[in-house]
């Protein structure tokens, strides 16, 4: 790893090592809250823009030029994996994902393959490109989708508000669901590899939808999948962040996964999460999104709330509870950025 990288605010957080003020990253950075990503959006499909690895690092970029955050994210989306498994993926303006051809069976589960980074090659060749930009200024994150999220997409052909489907499958074919599972985390487990060998200097789990789980279900369909990931990555110097929509119920068993970081949403006090972890697992979060639809006074109120919570933490990473929503103003996303950059414990 690069010497500045390594040294950097973001790895000596994730680290759980000192640092002078908390780095500042947030998910859904590179995105449609900036006028200068539809730019780029109004003349490609978003899978387009995912698998062309110059256009891929052009958005990466958009935030660390114009945002000054701490660590750039790859510009991509958890739903490659199953794409390259046989899933038939589209995005559509105002549906979101969609897969034309959902699991549904067991024939349709054998279907999906597993020897699939050959067709992710474009994931490993936009790291490089956006590495050679970086030079090293700050570090890169790599990313991709718990089995339980991506078995989701696929059982239900997209988003869904109640998971039915995929609550019947776990209820009543749980060996089915099972098979799909393994199936997956064989993908990410080679996926992530993949992105470690590219050049990333961290990696983020992706647990979307683990909020829709009890917790038995998220234990047994959950949890033991991510454990197993993480277990498997070649990933000496790079910190791993586990986030799960659903953080503030489930630590405990995200603990077991051995992460280096967990992501918090915004439910949890954070200091008193941080605080029944184990000693070298870091936060990172949870800053309440829709703050940002209030007005700057009330952003900075927050802000300096959680910061003073956290004061005397080593291995505390600021980010939002979840994704930065596109209606958001940018304005006042880089008010809170310039705010969080100023403080010093």
């Amino acid at each position: 790893m690069n010497q500045n990288v390594e040294n950097s605010l973001f790895i000596r957080a994730a680290l759980s090592q000192q640092t002078e003020r908390p780095p500042v990253w947030m998910m859904r950075q590179a995105g449609r809250f900036m006028p200068e990503y539809w730019e780029i959006k109004n003349k490609y499909s978003f899978l387009e823009m995912c698998k062309t690895p110059e256009i891929a690092a052009d958005v990466t970029m958009l935030p660390v030029n114009l945002l000054g955050i701490d660590a750039a994210i790859l510009f991509s989306d958890i739903l490659v994996t199953p794409e390259a498994m046989g899933g038939d993926l589209s995005f559509k303006e105002g549906v979101g994902p969609r897969f034309s051809n959902p699991v549904r069976n067991r024939s349709d589960a054998e279907a999906l393959e597993t020897d699939v980074i050959d067709k992710l090659q474009y994931v490993a060749e936009a790291i490089k490109e956006i590495q050679s930009r970086l030079n090293g200024s700050i570090p890169l994150i790599g990313f991709a989708g718990a089995p339980f999220t991506i078995l989701s997409y696929l059982i239900e052909g997209g988003s869904s508000k109640d998971f039915k489907k995929t609550k019947y499958l776990l209820h009543n074919d749980p060996e089915l669901a099972h098979f799909i599972l393994a199936k997956i985390a064989k993908v990410t487990v080679d996926y992530l590899n993949m992105q470690i060998d590219a050049g990333v200097n961290a990696l983020q789990l992706f647990d979307s939808w683990a909020q829709a789980l009890s917790w038995d279900d998220y234990n047994e369909f959950s949890h033991q999948y991510n454990k197993e990931i993480i277990s498997k990555l070649n990933r000496k110097g790079v910190p791993i962040i586990s986030f799960a929509k659903g953080s503030s119920v489930f630590y405990p068993l995200m603990v077991e996964s051995r992460p280096d970081v967990i992501s918090v949403d915004w439910n949890a006090n954070l200091r008193s999460l941080k605080d029944s972890l184990p000693a070298g697992i870091a936060v990172q979060g949870n800053l309440d999104p829709y703050i940002f639809y209030a007005d700057k006074p009330v952003i900075k109120k927050r802000i300096e709330q959680l910061f003073e919570s956290m004061r005397g933490v080593d291995g505390y990473i600021f980010n939002l509870g979840h994704g930065i929503m596109p209606d958001f103003s940018f304005d006042k996303v880089k008010y809170a950025v310039d705010l969080i950059k100023e403080f010093r414990y």
